[in-house]
């Protein structure tokens, strides 16, 4: 007598809405480049034009991310996420939850702490050459210090969030085989 144990590709899969999954991937690309030209930039010397344009790219891919996350979170608490198939263990389920909201907050937090550095440093504040954000702060160099540092250590906290991201995304699809990923392909 043969017995038949379910895997994960014996089991329908259910998978975010294609509207979610661009947004998903979109965002992705926005951010990651973001934190990798702000990255280098924090190498170039200050005041050269390369960090200038740099940092022009840099804030308008932040502006980005923030239009693009002002979409993505309506659309996340009206559809919500698919059911995991087979279910994930508790503490994954928790662990997953939790770096999600980081990650949505550290979007958030992360655009308006460079637009407030920006905007109350006096400093340009571009769109891709397209036009200028209005300058809605007047000059405060003290909130400017401030915000920077948000910026700063929020990069330090989303580059380690978005690699546990990444990290667990991997560890599901090549290692456990549960669908998970196959959720946002």
């Amino acid at each position: 007598m043969s017995t038949f144990t379910e895997t994960a590709s014996d089991v329908p899969m259910s998978r975010y809405r294609p509207s979610q999954r661009v947004l998903h991937w979109l965002m992705a690309i926005v951010v990651i480049s973001a934190l990798v030209i702000g990255l280098y930039c924090s190498y170039l010397v200050q005041g050269t034009p390369l960090r200038r344009a740099l940092l022009d790219l840099h804030k308008s891919l932040g502006m980005t991310a923030l239009f693009l996350i002002a979409i993505r979170v309506p659309l996340r608490l009206s559809f919500g996420e698919p059911a995991n198939r087979p279910p994930l263990g508790t503490f994954v389920h928790y662990a997953a939850r939790c770096t999600h909201i980081l990650l949505y907050a550290l979007m958030i937090v992360m655009p308006l702490a460079g637009y407030t550095t920006s905007a109350a440093g006096g400093h340009d504040l571009p769109w891709f050459g397209l036009f200028q954000w209005p300058d809605l702060l007047p000059l405060n160099k003290p909130l400017e210090k401030a915000a920077a540092e948000i910026h700063e250590y929020g990069a330090y906290c989303l580059y380690a969030i978005l690699s546990l991201h990444v990290l667990a995304a991997l560890w599901h699809h090549l290692f456990l085989k549960d669908g998970v990923m196959r959720r946002m392909l």
